[in-house]
């Protein structure tokens, strides 16, 4: 007996049905009508009757389970990413280009490979090649391929940036009326230099290797906007002028709020925020400011009292001129509101910080030919010079700056934005401080191991792809009310798998149980769950 598929009109049915022979002839015998195979497909009495069936025939023995191959793991997690690859519109972007270059490979493929390898297992490209079996059917791309894709991202990496900033604001209603700037390096493992690779002031102490400089421009989120290399021995605060010239001329941005550390802040470079037309609240060197302004700070009253969170903090607001005087022009002013602010908790801190430097000193003193070659850095700062050859502790330098402990300062040209927003806009500058903490450690942007200039260049495009698709995630996630952090998000798509194994000549994949939160993330993407078995040749991602 057999299961016989039959058609009749629009639908299909299904029989049980017997053979035999009459008059020489192969007749067929109905011996149950099933039903309509519509109703037939999906429906859980027909899958327990079917079970039930193989039960009672011993059915286990058709398989040999000798002959089931061993498991292969490989990730579906990465479709994830996929979707919000295609979200951007970075296929169809990337499609583009390759039809205007008239391209004989897909970009978009190569693209995409580098960038989730950045996301969830990150390695070299010649790495990544080699495995890129570890994702169930993502297309394979050749490894020439991968090395061409990054000339090609450096070349139209502006117009990427453009066409992903205004897809980003439509599509994820981004929000840049706060702008948040600051600048890190990337090393290399060379000592050879070139227009792009210097030598310079490392923010990750690696003073032995080039490195290039990285200016990022940051939304309220976290989400990137732009970013510009510069080479490894430009000074900070000499980068603000291209990210001001990006968000005016190629984003068309108006009216936004500059916030920066200390290192933008130089009379120069406010005056060209102003002139732009923007605003900025940036952090203030309160030891620098003059004689009138410190003994305002320390006078207690005019101070008032808000709560962060659970920590009691004191501010107060002067009213203070900013004069700028520039060779030749004269002295240019500028209105700002100068916040103090005081908390114990940063006073705290403070001490702690100026203890450590202080023990530096003292073992500075024990062995006085290390002096010179510390000079102005670390616990050298405590040293005071008596001759050339004796010094000791610099007593009044200690006392000096321990009259500013948990004392710090915010300078803003921004007049219709109370003090409390002022605090929290500047306090957000731990997302960009996080953001670069993430690139370097758990994408691991460096250490570069490309040698070209476009080649680096691309590695950023791509590095800047994927640090996009992962603050977009999180975004996503936080808008769900799903609290994560970027290696809990990294687990649980990794967790994603089947284990691939060949039975009887056909391939089939079986998943595996993942996270908790990767279902977390696959509802609030609204994707449909993979099935728990599947012949490998059905699977869609």
């Amino acid at each position: 007996m057999f299961i016989k598929i039959t058609k009749s009109g629009k639908y299909k049915y299904a029989q049980l049905v017997k053979s035999y022979r009459k008059d020489g002839e192969t007749k067929h015998k109905v011996m149950l009508n099933l039903g309509r195979l519509d109703y037939i497909e999906n429906n859980p009495s027909f899958q327990n009757l079917g079970r039930r069936l193989l039960e009672i025939s011993k059915a286990e023995k058709a398989v040999n389970i000798d002959n089931i191959s061993e498991a292969e793991i490989m990730n579906y997690g990465y479709m994830i990413y996929k979707r919000l690859f295609e979200k951007f519109g970075l296929s169809e972007i990337l499609d583009n280009v390759e039809k205007r270059l008239k391209i004989k490979y897909s970009l978009k493929d190569a693209v995409f490979l580098m960038m989730i390898y950045h996301l969830l297992s990150p390695r070299s490209k010649l790495s990544g090649y080699k495995h890129q079996g570890d994702f169930v059917k993502l297309p394979e791309v050749e490894l020439q391929y991968l090395y061409r894709a990054l000339d090609v991202l450096n070349e139209y990496k502006e117009e990427f940036e453009e066409r992903i900033f205004v897809r980003n604001r439509h599509l994820f209603n981004m929000q840049v009326d706060v702008v948040f700037y600051d600048v890190t390096t990337f090393s290399f493992e060379s000592v050879k230099r070139d227009s792009l690779r210097e030598f310079g002031y490392s923010k990750d102490g690696k003073f032995k290797e080039v490195q290039v400089v990285m200016g990022l421009l940051i939304d309220c989120e976290g989400r990137p906007i732009g970013y510009e290399l510069f080479p490894g021995n430009t000074f900070e605060g000499e980068t603000l002028v291209k990210a001001l010239e990006k968000l005016e001329k190629r984003f068309g941005i108006r009216k936004v709020v500059i916030v920066a550390d200390r290192g933008i802040n130089n009379k120069i470079n406010l005056k060209r925020i102003v002139e732009k037309g923007y605003k900025y609240i940036v952090a203030k060197r309160i030891k620098r400011m003059e004689k009138g302004i410190t003994e305002e700070m320390f006078k207690q009253s005019g101070y008032q009292e808000i709560m962060d969170g659970e920590e009691s903090i004191r501010y107060k607001i002067i009213d203070y001129v900013n004069e700028i005087r520039i060779k030749g022009e004269g002295v240019y002013g500028i209105k700002e509101k100068l916040i103090i602010t005081y908390s114990e908790k940063r006073a705290e801190k403070d001490r702690a910080d100026r203890e450590r430097l202080i023990e530096k000193a003292r073992k500075l003193l024990e062995e006085p030919s290390r002096i010179k070659a510390n000079y102005k850095r670390g616990g050298r700062k405590y040293i005071k010079e008596l001759n050339r050859v004796e010094w000791s502790l610099d007593e009044k330098a200690i006392e000096r700056d321990s009259r500013y402990d948990g004392y710090y300062g915010i300078e803003t040209n921004e007049e219709d934005i109370s003090p409390r927003k002022i605090l929290e806009a500047y306090h957000g500058l731990w997302k960009i401080e996080e953001s670069f903490r993430i690139m370097k450690s758990n994408m691991e942007v460096r250490p570069i191991y490309h040698w070209t200039e476009s080649r680096i260049k691309g590695h950023f495009v791509v590095s800047f792809f994927a640090f996009l698709m992962l603050r977009t995630l999180e975004y996503k996630l936080k808008r769900a009310g799903i609290k994560s952090s970027p290696d809990k998000i990294r687990e649980a798509i990794n967790s994603m798998n089947f284990a691939k194994i060949k039975i009887e000549g056909r391939d089939y994949l079986v998943k595996t149980k993942s996270k908790d939160l990767a279902n977390k993330i696959i509802r609030a993407l609204r994707i449909k769950p993979m099935k728990n078995v599947v012949s490998y040749d059905e699977l869609k991602i």
